[in-house]
């Protein structure tokens, strides 16, 4: 039966990806950017509700840009997770552009693209997340570069951090966890790591007991004064802080 059910999700999942693109092309030329980031919001939480995977919001994310959010990594799920709590332009690596299907969806949504082996790439996004940010818009990175099973935080990478510096906007910490909708345990179902591939972890996924993704919004702060790397270590704290809290 649970075979049954999860190739029914898939089939609707797509059919809604589909539709996102539609979206894309069709009806954002026409959209102010408030309401393409309110559609974005939608889709994702619509798409959240077609896999059956509950979300739990706790805390207030900002109300508005500038600023840069900074989050725990654990899942393919967790962008969709976080777009469906509050919209944001999402960091990613270059690879992804190039995805069929995917990479426009990620591209309509508004993500910025780097090379993350490029060193001199990395100082360009810096430059360009500080601009959007300035622009009135709210960022999102994942400052541990790589996808953990949630149990622990890896150490944050630093040189992104330096963007929200650069453009004097405050970072709001998040942190996320899925758990399991009945026991309250950690499911590590979605976790996306080692030699799990993305159509084993979707499988895992939909085929797992209901999940209930958890989105903890810290308060924001400013640098006051430190530099990326202490600010970095102090995020990661937070990070862990509202892991654990939540």
């Amino acid at each position: 039966m649970r075979t049954l059910r999860a190739a029914w999700k898939i089939g609707r999942g797509l059919w809604h990806l589909l539709e996102g693109l539609l979206t894309i092309y069709l009806r954002f030329p026409q959209l102010a950017h408030e309401q393409r980031q309110m559609r974005v919001q939608a889709w994702s939480l619509q798409f959240l509700a077609i896999w059956g995977i509950r979300l739990q919001v706790i805390g207030q994310p900002v109300p508005e840009g500038p600023a840069l959010m900074v989050c725990n990594h654990i899942s393919w799920l967790d962008i969709l997770v976080i777009h469906a709590a509050r919209y944001c332009r999402f960091v990613s690596k270059s690879d992804i552009k190039a995805w069929p299907l995917l990479g426009a969806l990620a591209t309509g949504a508004g993500t910025l693209y780097i090379e993350r082996t490029n060193r001199r790439d990395a100082l360009r996004m810096v430059q360009d997340m500080a601009c959007t940010m300035q622009a009135g818009d709210v960022v999102a990175v994942f400052p541990e570069g790589t996808t953990g099973d949630g149990r622990e935080v890896l150490p944050f990478h630093a040189n992104l951090i330096e963007s929200a510096i650069v453009a004097g906007a405050p970072v709001q910490p998040m942190a996320l966890r899925f758990v399991d909708s009945h026991s309250g345990e950690m499911s590590l179902a979605p976790c996306y790591i080692g030699d799990d591939t993305l159509v084993g972890s979707v499988w895992r996924t939909l085929t797992a007991d209901p999940i209930t993704a958890v989105v903890c919004f810290g308060e924001p702060q400013l640098a006051d004064g430190r530099d990326r790397r202490q600010w970095s270590r102090d995020l990661r704290a937070a990070v862990m802080a509202l892991r654990d809290a939540g």
